[in-house]
């Protein structure tokens, strides 16, 4: 049996990339409607699917259980947290839907990003994220990208850390990115931010910082991507997308919470100086605002 059932859902999602079709319909099964889902056999699971029986115990096992039963004890626990985090939202459920009022569009986004959030935070590497400061706080210089979305939460990054006084550089041109990389070295960190983490140009962005000497951070969904296996470390995120939303809000949301995470540890590392030029960075920006008559 897998030993934290609370992950196991975060689990199905971060590894459909990777599996075989037919495993890959009988993940979207437990990822649309877990509940219903668990009460299936195996046989009533392969025929809803359209696949065999050998495909469903070939997934759960790949989920890391011998028995189907234990899978869907802990796939039962895992709706039954999921519940209790979202008890105090409206009701909401599924993708969103043509028919769907404006108040039903607000519960449907806010209880998926609501679960992203927890769900990254459930799931987030502690080992991983301590290294990743340790690396930014040592680092003389840091270099940030991402394509699309993923560019905005680099841009974050980079903007909170130039506010506690460290060099940062964010890239918007993938080009300029990759001339930039080629021209670190082992004193400087370069951060690549990217869902899926199979984007090409992000994961030779980090390829080509890597072989230049500096260290690699990833921030993506899947640890099992072209960009993890470029990075020192990696920082996964659990994001829950919807064909509304996909590589915007959702991935996005989990990103910015794992970037909040990684700033204010290396914030936190030099707690006085940063303090510091965070009162002076705000004193800049406040002494400039039109004051009311």
């Amino acid at each position: 049996m897998a030993e934290d059932d609370g992950s196991l859902l975060i689990r199905i999602r971060a590894a459909m990339p990777a599996l075989r079709p037919s495993e890959r319909r009988i993940a979207e099964a437990f990822v649309a409607a877990p509940a219903a889902a668990a009460n299936l056999s195996i046989a009533d699971l392969a025929a809803r699917c359209g696949t065999s029986t050998t495909s469903v115990v070939r997934f759960y096992r790949r989920m890391g259980y011998a028995r189907y039963k234990d899978f869907r004890i802990d796939l039962t626990r895992a709706v039954a947290r999921e519940e209790l985090a979202t008890s105090s939202l409206p009701e909401a459920s599924g993708d969103i839907d043509r028919h769907d009022s404006l108040e039903g569009i607000v519960s449907k986004v806010a209880m998926n990003e609501t679960l992203s959030i927890a769900d990254t935070a459930r799931s987030l590497d502690m080992a991983a994220l301590a290294e990743a400061v340790a690396l930014l706080g040592a680092a003389r210089r840091i270099d940030t990208f991402g394509v699309g979305a993923s560019a905005l939460v680099g841009l974050d990054l980079q903007q909170k850390l130039s506010r506690i006084g460290r060099t940062a550089i964010n890239w918007h041109d993938a080009h300029a990115a990759w001339t930039s990389a080629a021209t670190l070295d082992g004193t400087c960190v370069a951060v690549a931010v990217s869902h899926s983490g199979a984007t090409v140009d992000t994961v030779e962005f980090l390829s080509i910082a890597r072989g230049s000497g500096a260290a690699t951070v990833a921030i993506t969904n899947f640890r099992d991507s072209p960009l993890a296996g470029a990075a020192d470390v990696t920082l996964t995120t659990a994001a829950r997308e919807t064909k509304f939303r996909s590589g915007a809000l959702g991935s996005r949301i989990a990103q910015l919470m794992v970037v909040d995470c990684l700033f204010t540890g290396v914030a936190q590392a030099s707690y006085d100086e940063s303090m510091e030029a965070l009162r002076a960075t705000y004193a800049v920006v406040h002494g400039r605002v039109v004051k009311r008559a």
